[in-house]
């Protein structure tokens, strides 16, 4: 992920004046025109628009995400955990009562565990129909049974390979929460309330 303040050397409380000083004095030298890298070029540019843009920049500090700069895996992660953290927010327990974060961490791992249990059920699947491809006795014009049992493995195939997608980008989610912890109230905590 590119962070737009160092990819500009400005500081978080850069005004507009120097976000476009700075922006200047790096395009002279990264500009494909003047010898520079193309992609060097359009992360300096990319960040120069995040950072006039006021509304752009208020969601990129709070949250520390772009669209427009975070690679699509970011924000498919991004997707799941803020459809958990809706989920935070609608548990009626008090705070300090139950750890959100370690709640996020099982679903993450129940939605891995499920997904893999159901590429385990597709191979199933597709082992059993292959065996019906072998034992069928095929017709010498024209095999519409193996045809036809043929495209179910391949759609078989299909469903995999996207839970094994789902999977990873299950487990980048489960990476976003790297380092993340919840103090829970002790019970002298409690007591003293």
């Amino acid at each position: 992920m590119i962070d737009p303040y160092k990819t500009l050397g400005v500081t978080r409380d850069a005004d507009g004046a120097a976000i476009k000083s700075a922006y200047r004095l790096q395009a002279k030298t990264s500009h494909p025109d003047t010898g520079g890298d193309v992609d060097a070029f359009s992360k300096l540019t990319a960040s120069y628009e995040l950072l006039l843009d006021p509304v752009r920049r208020k969601i990129y500090d709070d949250t520390g995400f772009d669209p427009q700069l975070t690679d699509a895996k970011d924000l498919e992660g991004l997707l799941i955990l803020d459809a958990l953290v809706n989920e935070i927010i609608l548990d009626e327990r008090q705070p300090g009562s139950f750890d959100p974060v370690s709640a996020m961490r099982r679903k993450l791992t129940d939605k891995v565990v499920n997904a893999r249990f159901h590429i385990l059920e597709l191979e199933r699947h597709r082992g059993r129909i292959r065996n019906h491809i072998d034992r069928i006795g095929k017709r010498p014009e024209s095999d519409v049974l193996g045809r036809m049992l043929t495209a179910r493995c391949d759609t078989i195939a299909d469903a995999i390979a996207k839970a094994e997608a789902e999977i990873k980008v299950i487990e980048q989610a489960y990476a976003m929460l790297d380092g993340y912890s919840y103090e829970l109230e002790t019970e002298m905590q409690k007591a003293a309330e």
